[in-house]
């Protein structure tokens, strides 16, 4: 079992990696087309996937996603609304 086990990790590691490349928009992927990204995973056993996971797509910095509209303010929370009190 003891074998197997790095063969499991980096046969998941290639398999996540490779779809996650396959469903990124060509814009998002850096440096090399994503073909050869693909190539890569497929042909570099761990070093493929790894450089995919860390260099290979744009990541989105948290904080920086779309901001949701703000509902309308309850009563309380109104500023206008507490001064005409």
């Amino acid at each position: 079992m003891v074998r197997v086990l790095p063969i499991l990790l980096g046969l998941g590691l290639a398999i996540y990696a490779l779809v996650d490349c396959i469903q990124t928009d060509e814009s998002k992927v850096r440096g090399i087309p994503k073909l050869i990204w693909i190539i890569l995973i497929v042909l570099i056993t761990f070093v493929g996937p790894i450089a995919w996971l860390i260099a290979g797509k744009e990541r989105q910095l948290p904080g920086r996603g779309p901001t949701r509209p703000r509902g309308p303010l309850g009563p309380d929370d109104d500023p206008d609304f507490l001064r005409g009190i």
